[in-house]
C-alpha cells in the first residue's frame, strides 16, 4: 500500500520562516532603499524576519537573540519590527494571507464565531487592566473572529477588565477582507452567553447577521429545560472552532504571555501568528 500524503503541517522550525510563507510575505514589504554612500549595507530582510519569527515562537527578549543566530543584531531586529508595525506591514500580511486562504479553500462565510482570551501582561503600558480571573493581576484580552472552519478574520486587543460585549462591533468592522452581500449569502454570528446583551444584538443586526448567541439567563428568570432560543437545538455547535484557533495561537510564547509594552506591537505579533495559521489552513485544509 502506498504511503498516504501527510495532511498535517510539519514541525515548525523556530529559526526560519517557511519558504512558501515567505514568498507571500515578501511582496507586502516596503522596498529597501539602495545605499549609494559609505557605510554598512542594510541587514538582510529575510534574516530579520527569521529573527522576528524566532521571537514570536519563543517569547524571548529581543536582546536575548544573539547576532550570530541570524546575522542581525537584536537592536536592528526590534527597530525593523517597530518600523514595519507602524507602517501597517503586519496588517497587510494578514490581509494577503486571508486572500490566499480564500483562493485556496474559500472562506466559510455562512458561520462566523467570536470569543476572547485573557493573558498576563506584566509589562503593558496600554490596553491592559486588572484580570478578574487572575487575582487582579495586570492582563490583556485578545478578541478573535473566525470563519466556520476557524480561519482568523479579525483581531482586537483590550484590557483584561473590559467586557466582551464592547468588542463585538469592533471585530465586525475589523474583518480584513470584504464580506459577501448578506442578501446573497446568509451569515450567522455565533457567540457564547457573554455576548447576550441588547447592544450586541443591535450591532449584529445592523451588520446584517443572523444572531446565534447563547442565551444568558437573567435574574429571577425561570429555568426552562428546552432552550427557547431558535437555532440552539436545530444546529450543531459552532463556537468550538474559535476556541481551537485561540489554542493554536497560544502555542506561540510571545502571545501566551504579553511581554510587549505596546499593544500595537502585541497586535502585530498576533497578526503575524494569524497569517501563519491562515497559511497552514490554506495548504492543509
Amino acid at each position: 500500500m502506498d504511503k498516504q500524503d501527510n495532511t498535517k503541517p510539519k514541525n515548525v522550525d523556530y529559526f526560519r520562516v517557511p519558504d512558501d510563507l515567505w514568498a507571500l510575505i515578501e511582496p507586502c514589504l516596503p522596498a529597501v532603499p539602495v545605499r549609494t554612500g559609505p557605510g554598512r549595507p542594510p541587514a538582510d530582510v529575510r534574516a530579520v524576519w527569521n529573527g522576528i519569527w524566532y521571537h514570536l515562537w519563543t517569547g524571548c527578549q529581543w536582546k536575548a537573540i544573539h547576532v550570530t543566530w541570524f546575522g542581525v543584531c537584536s537592536s536592528v531586529l526590534h527597530e525593523r519590527f517597530q518600523t514595519w508595525q507602524k507602517s501597517g506591514v503586519f496588517n497587510a500580511i494578514l490581509r494577503r494571507l486571508a486572500e490566499y486562504y480564500a483562493e485556496r479553500q474559500a472562506i466559510g462565510w455562512e458561520w462566523q464565531s467570536v470569543d476572547s482570551k485573557m493573558v498576563p501582561a506584566p509589562l503593558a503600558d496600554d490596553a491592559s487592566g486588572r484580570n478578574p480571573t487572575d487575582r487582579g493581576k495586570q492582563g490583556s484580552k485578545l478578541h478573535l473572529l473566525v470563519d466556520e472552519r476557524g480561519a482568523p478574520l479579525a483581531l482586537h486587543v483590550t484590557g483584561a477588565n473590559e467586557h466582551d460585549k464592547w468588542s463585538a462591533d469592533d471585530l465586525i468592522v475589523s474583518i480584513v477582507v470584504d464580506r459577501p452581500d448578506p442578501a446573497a449569502v446568509e451569515q450567522r454570528f455565533c457567540a457564547d452567553k457573554g455576548y447576550d446583551y441588547d447592544d450586541v444584538h443591535e450591532a449584529v443586526a445592523q451588520a446584517h447577521y443572523v444572531a446565534h448567541i447563547k442565551h444568558r439567563r437573567r435574574r429571577n428568570e425561570p429555568v426552562i429545560e428546552e432552550c427557547p432560543i431558535p437555532g440552539e437545538l436545530r444546529y450543531p455547535a459552532r463556537r468550538w472552532v474559535v476556541e481551537r484557533t485561540i489554542g493554536w495561537l497560544s502555542k506561540r510564547r510571545a502571545i501566551r504571555t504579553r511581554w510587549a509594552k505596546s499593544a500595537a506591537n502585541w497586535l502585530a505579533l498576533l497578526q503575524f501568528a494569524c497569517a501563519h495559521i491562515l497559511f497552514n489552513m490554506a495548504i492543509y485544509g
